[in-house]
């Protein structure tokens, strides 16, 4: 009875879910996201302080439980961006879509295009570089999004635009991670033939899935609803979950691509369901989602840091990255707003909402260890995971900083 690996694991779950809680809980209190307390407590109760699931005190230094623990995250992650892409609003996109479309697609590229060569002047190979700048190419909209509702400027000019922007920059980001996969699955070089091998079969299943996604789920759903009813029970709930598992198996299967971009795609389709179906699955997935498996994901990233042997050496890649984090999208996105008609104030603002990384920057993050280019025990890794850190950290600062600072002035223009 001892010896069941089913009862370490119900101690781990438990030990992870309360933590990220009261951790979740805690960060409130300090105006952080709840985000950041779950990826704290993870690393103070993995190998940098606790190391809790090698604890022979509580039973789990033999239990082999780190594999199902990755996979239940893995799974929060797709329920994730399943969520992201069933709360997409295209009719708020066409409202910026100008901003939107120029500012998101220039804050993806801008971080990989300044990122990349300096981790390879740092000595890594362009996998790993390329990875990297992949990971800070993402936004973590939440976070901004959040100082923005509590200041009562979230239905303001940016704060439409952030919304959109930050959906466009993620959509971007997410087609890039799933390229780089495929470009670094293969063995060493990559030729032309190869590559174009790799696009042509991404850009086939994208297309498939987006036409078959837009499409024919919103008339699956209806047809169904029809013929049975799904109100009852969570139906839609797990017609909805199916669509995502599915989409995700299919994604990495038939287009070689991550399984979230599969779940994503899913969840657009199910946006334009109706109302009230889309609403139950929301419901549902929320319940799943932010109560089990989407804790145990960010508590995981920080299971698997292990902050205690982090070589002072690394000390000034990390310092760069981070620079280059909150550059890179005050160019990118700054930048690529100013062209698209904002004035340089509102192009601003744009671009310091964009700096957090958060949950996004983590699922990329996690998605390089799980395809085996990012390594845990590298010190890239760990400057990835702090830069992510510091940027969700700062960013609510600096948002509240330049939103208060400039609303005197616009006082004064009224």
């Amino acid at each position: 009875m001892n010896n069941n690996p089913v009862a370490a694991l119900m101690l781990a779950l438990g030990i992870i879910l309360f933590a990220a809680r009261i951790a979740g809980e805690i960060a409130r209190k300090f105006d952080q996201p709840r985000v950041l307390g779950e990826l704290l407590i993870g690393v103070v109760l993995g190998p940098t302080l606790l190391n809790m699931l090698h604890s022979s005190v509580l039973g789990l230094a033999d239990s082999h439980i780190d594999t199902t623990i990755i996979e239940l995250a893995e799974l929060g992650v797709m329920l994730l961006m399943f969520k992201v892409g069933i709360e997409v609003n295209v009719d708020e996109l066409k409202k910026v879509g100008g901003v939107a479309g120029i500012a998101g697609m220039a804050g993806a590229i801008v971080p990989v295009l300044l990122v990349m060569p300096v981790v390879m002047l740092f000595g890594y190979t362009w996998q790993p570089a390329l990875f990297a700048g992949v990971t800070l190419a993402a936004t973590s909209v939440s976070i901004s999004a959040q100082v923005l509702l509590e200041l009562g400027l979230l239905q303001t000019k940016e704060g439409n635009a952030l919304l959109a922007t930050a959906l466009i920059d993620d959509v971007i980001a997410i087609l890039l991670v799933s390229l780089t996969i495929a470009l670094t699955s293969t063995s060493g070089t990559v030729d032309a033939s190869e590559l174009i091998q790799i696009v042509l079969r991404m850009s086939g299943y994208l297309v498939i899935a987006f036409l078959l996604a837009w499409y024919g789920i919103p008339v699956l759903m209806r047809w169904l609803n029809q013929w049975f009813d799904l109100s009852k029970a969570f139906g839609n709930a797990a017609v909805g979950l199916v669509l995502a598992f599915v989409f995700g198996w299919a994604a990495q299967l038939f287009g070689g691509v991550a399984a979230i971009t599969g779940s994503f795609i899913a969840g657009m389709g199910l946006s334009r369901t109706q109302q009230h179906v889309k609403h139950q699955i929301e419901e549902s997935v929320d319940a799943i989602a932010y109560s089990f498996l989407v804790p145990i994901f960010f508590v995981s990233v920080g299971l698997q840091t292990d902050l205690s042997h982090f070589p002072l050496t690394a000390l000034p890649l990390a310092v760069v990255l981070l620079l280059l984090a909150v550059v890179s999208k005050l160019v990118g996105c700054g930048f690529g707003a100013r062209l698209a008609g904002f004035s340089s104030q509102e192009a601003m603002r744009l671009g310091v909402c964009m700096i957090s990384r958060g949950e996004v920057g983590l699922i990329i993050a996690a998605l390089g260890i799980s395809s085996g280019v990012l390594k845990l025990d590298d010190p890239l890794f760990t400057c990835l995971f702090l830069v992510i850190l510091l940027t969700t950290v700062i960013t609510p600062l600096l948002v509240r900083h330049i939103f208060q600072r400039s609303q005197p002035e616009a006082a004064n223009g009224t």
